[in-house]
């Protein structure tokens, strides 16, 4: 059995510094995965600060993790030694309740985080429930999948939990990490797809991602303009904005849906216009295994994919940084 060899913060918001630990016996439905690459999510940055006081230190980031399968369990069926897969934000989940019955894990109370008091994927090696891990279709290149774990599955899933089809008009609220990828995917199931941002330097990328149309977020105008034209609106900034403008921005039964967590609390303004749109507002988090899987296989054959920049797994640090100083367009991957 040997040791697990990573990059670990011993404080919350240290630098990672090389740590390693005893894994114990390979459960018999886990999977140890060799890990090839591994995305650096925000997430990550939030977990290595305690920012959400869930952190255990010695604590190794990482849950965007694409690798190969080094050990299965005895009773692990349908991977093999050897195979391409990646592994999310959850690594397992009670399996006996009413959402882990109806395949949505990813909605269970007693969900096991791939990097929550445990260790993730700045590593050699990580370990996972084995229906938690998903086979990487071949066209899609491992730096970028890596991302789509989590990233993808965020924006994914609320695309097809609000039924977006050739008839929808979409808003995607931020070209970044997770809106570069929410506009192609919206977009590939046909959706009339409008971007936003605070910077207007971004137009040209948000079209050649396959945005219809573009707006500043920033414009009061704008947004007036585009009153009543959106069925789904996806937040996926981090940032406060003029909430009861996006409101009117939407269709009647049109829904506001939050991915990105904002700094301050939301505030939506007069309520009668959320009651006589029959409007709705809504968060979503990632998706569950199955939707994971459904994402990949059409990202690969549509080719969506996230758009990288790649470190080695050794300079941990200086991605990091250059993350928090979004100096990234638009994720960070680190490679083994």
């Amino acid at each position: 059995m040997a040791q697990i060899h990573g990059l670990a913060a011993h404080a919350a918001g240290a630098e990672l510094t090389r740590f390693h630990y005893e894994p114990g016996e390979l459960g018999p439905e886990e999977v140890e995965i060799a890990i090839t690459h591994c995305g650096i999510c925000h997430s990550d940055l939030h977990l290595i600060a305690n920012d959400w006081g869930i952190s255990q230190y010695p604590f190794i980031p990482g849950h965007e993790i694409v690798g190969t399968v080094a050990e299965a369990g005895s009773l692990v069926k349908g991977l093999e030694v050897g195979q391409r897969v990646g592994l999310g934000w959850q690594s397992n989940s009670c399996g006996v309740c009413d959402w882990c019955i109806q395949g949505r894990e990813n909605l269970c109370s007693q969900s096991e985080g791939t990097c929550v008091k445990r260790n993730g994927g700045y590593a050699d090696r990580v370990r996972a429930h084995a229906r938690f891990v998903a086979p990487i279709p071949e066209a899609l290149e491992s730096q970028h999948a890596a991302p789509l774990l989590c990233g993808g599955i965020t924006v994914y899933n609320p695309l097809r939990e609000y039924d977006v089809n050739p008839s929808s008009r979409v808003g995607i609220i931020g070209i970044g990490g997770l809106g570069h990828i929410a506009i192609q995917f919206a977009r590939v199931f046909g959706a009339e797809v409008t971007a936003f941002s605070t910077s207007a330097a971004k137009e040209k990328e948000a079209r050649a991602l396959g945005a219809h149309h573009f707006a500043n977020i920033r414009e009061t105008r704008s947004l007036k303009d585009l009153a009543g034209n959106f069925d789904l609106i996806l937040n996926t900034a981090s940032a406060d904005m003029d909430w009861s403008a996006l409101l009117q921005a939407l269709r009647p039964t049109g829904t506001l849906c939050f991915l990105g967590v904002t700094p301050g609390p939301v505030s939506l303004g007069p309520v009668f216009p959320l009651i006589a749109g029959q409007k709705a507002v809504a968060g979503s988090p990632i998706g569950s295994p199955s939707r994971i899987r459904e994402m990949l296989d059409v990202a690969a054959r549509h080719g969506v994919k996230a758009q990288t920049e790649a470190f080695p797994m050794a300079k941990a640090n200086e991605a990091i940084e250059k993350v928090k100083k979004n100096k990234v367009r638009y994720r960070a991957v680190l490679a083994n």
